[in-house]
């Protein structure tokens, strides 16, 4: 079995291209930065830096929703190739064929300038002594159910 699932954030915006042909077909290459778990000792890097690719409707969808720095999550499959460089030299890749991609925070939390902070969070009325935060006098019209 061949299935990958990522979390990272783009490095930069996807670089979008189109087959040629009677039925162009968009292709979508990005990097994601994928932080690791654990560090070890001596070893400065903290995240990964990996290549994927987008085909048809995923590329289309790259290329109109992604950018810079959105964080995002990518299920696929790793893809090994070759190729020769303009120099003679043989040159290996590893890419991460993407099936599905979705945002993996809200808009307003990926802005730079906005976003959700724990000083916005309101402050917990005394607790109840069962672990539950009381609510407030006054609120019960906002509430989804009574």
């Amino acid at each position: 079995m061949n299935k990958v699932i990522l979390m990272g954030r783009l490095t930069r915006d996807p670089e979008i291209r189109y087959s040629q042909g009677e039925q162009s077909t968009a292709v979508a290459r990005y990097t994601l930065a994928v932080d690791r778990r654990f560090k070890r000792d001596g070893d400065q890097q903290t995240a990964d830096f990996i290549g994927c690719v987008a085909f048809g409707r995923q590329g289309e969808f790259a290329e109109k929703y992604l950018r810079k720095g959105i964080k995002i999550a990518v299920t696929g499959r790793i893809q090994t190739g070759s190729y020769t460089n303009r120099d003679g030299q043989k040159v290996y890749t590893t890419d991460v064929v993407v099936e599905e991609q979705e945002f993996a925070e809200s808009k307003s939390a990926s802005d730079s300038s906005g976003g959700f902070t724990p000083a916005d969070r309101p402050s917990p009325s005394v607790a109840a002594g069962d672990g539950f935060m009381n609510i407030p006098d006054g609120i019960d019209e906002e509430l989804p159910f009574n």
